[in-house]
């Protein structure tokens, strides 16, 4: 853990507009600036990233060989896992960035290409019209995006953190996922009213371009509320005072340094991304394609779930913040594993199991997912902080996150699925085990 001997948020400031020598008050414009800013781009980069894994079943076939489309799928979903690969480069390239010329300076970046990605699959021409090249195209978009979002998350997370009051910073940090939880309810409405107004046809041939063509266009807006965002307390007095006397640390040297708060990230990140990408994004789809749930009924029960979801995040995020981190991040990975075969098992073919199932899952996840980016920060000095949580997190979203859509459908369309849910529940005791030996971050001072 860092020495908190010099903090960048006073342990004396007793709420988000106190004033301070050292640490300037924080007036209500700024921190309604705060929020729309990294919301509204967090959202978008949710938007775009899990538009993909929505609409996977409607436009499949339109970049892949239709003969086949249980092949179509599975191709498609491999290229949503391809995208993860980029994602430790990018928590490594916009991590840098944000560490050495500011949060703002990576989240700006991180959306302008998040947004150019989605454009692209958008007005992509299909496997009909030139081929493999339509693949090719697709692979490319991905590997954009997945570079944005290895970016957006640990950049966004650490300028709310930084930008939190230290006694509320479990609830500011459920920002992160209050935004991304718009992004993929917004994805998910816009799915269930083109399959309402749409015939299946018309859903296969075009409709799917359009929620892809739309988070493009909203990227624009995002970029000119990110310009307007101010630059952290934090930051800006790590860049005015810096030890002339002293080279600046090699970002691996730093790893090395904090090398246990890196391993840590990785642990957390493991069981819950695993949980998130199979519960949040891909259980609709997943309905759809392998229990043969009608798709507007599935993707109204993803609707509901979500619901429950936001609801709970600043729940969790504020009794972190009275009772601390590792109470409630006990509760989110020891409901996990408990409930991983009993939920699934209870989906068979009926609209309302997969709403239930969904909802008391993303319930316990969002315990979790609330606070982490405040655990995330706490563990590591300014100076690193984007680096350490983006890259390690990266690398263990791209390990277990990605491949969990993939590795679910092909186990469970070969009638090995509780061997998807055996490795479910392993990855979330080793978080619990992570979290047993961690220590309290709650009130830490960020230095």
């Amino acid at each position: 853990m860092p020495d908190p001997a010099s903090p960048a948020i006073r342990s004396d400031a007793p709420d988000v507009s106190a004033t301070s020598a050292t640490t300037k008050s924080t007036p209500a414009p700024s921190r309604l600036r705060t929020v729309i800013g990294t919301g509204v781009g967090n959202a978008l980069e949710w938007y775009d990233w899990n538009v993909y894994a929505i609409f996977t079943p409607f436009f499949a076939s339109q970049f892949f060989p239709s003969a086949d489309p249980t092949s179509a799928l599975l191709s498609t979903l491999a290229i949503f896992a391809v995208g993860f690969l980029m994602r430790p480069l990018g928590g490594l390239v916009f991590g840098r960035l944000s560490d050495r010329k500011g949060r703002r300076a990576a989240m700006v970046g991180s959306i302008a290409l998040a947004a150019a990605g989605s454009l692209l699959i958008g007005l992509a021409p299909t496997y009909a019209t030139i081929g493999v090249g339509a693949s090719a195209l697709l692979v490319f978009a991905r590997l954009v995006q997945g570079l944005a979002h290895g970016g957006e998350l640990p950049a966004a997370q650490t300028y709310v953190a930084e930008m939190a009051p230290r006694e509320r910073r479990g609830l500011w940090s459920s920002l992160i996922y209050i935004s991304g939880t718009c992004g993929i309810m917004v994805a998910t409405v816009l799915a269930a009213v083109l399959s309402s107004f749409l015939s299946e046809d018309q859903l296969h041939a075009w409709g799917w371009r359009v929620p892809f063509v739309i988070g493009g266009l909203l990227g624009l807006y995002a970029l000119i509320m990110r310009l307007r965002l101010e630059e952290t307390d934090a930051f800006e007095k790590q860049a005015d005072t810096p030890d002339r006397h002293e080279p600046r640390t090699s970002v691996w040297r730093g790893f090395w340094e904090n090398r246990a708060a890196c391993l840590r990230v990785i642990g957390l990140t493991l069981g819950g991304t695993v949980v998130y990408y199979t519960w949040a994004v891909s259980a609709p789809a997943q309905a759809i394609s392998l229990k043969g749930i009608e798709a507007s009924s599935a993707l109204w029960a993803g609707v509901l779930a979500n619901l429950v979801f936001l609801v709970a995040l600043p729940l969790f995020g504020a009794l972190s913040d009275r009772v601390g981190r590792k109470p409630v991040l006990y509760g989110s990975y020891i409901g996990g594993a408990v409930l991983a075969f009993p939920l699934n098992w209870f989906i068979q073919d009926q609209a309302w199991q997969l709403a239930v199932s969904m909802t008391t899952a993303m319930l316990f996840m969002s315990a979790g997912a609330a606070i982490t980016p405040a655990v995330f920060a706490e563990m590591f000095p300014t100076r690193l902080r984007t680096t350490g949580v983006g890259f390690p997190y990266a690398i263990a979203v791209a390990a277990c996150g990605g491949s969990a859509p993939y590795l679910q459908t092909w186990l469970t369309s070969n009638g090995q699925g509780d061997l998807f849910l055996g490795y479910t529940v392993v990855l979330l005791l080793l978080a619990l085990a992570v979290v047993h030996r961690m220590p309290e971050t709650k009130n830490t001072d960020l230095t």
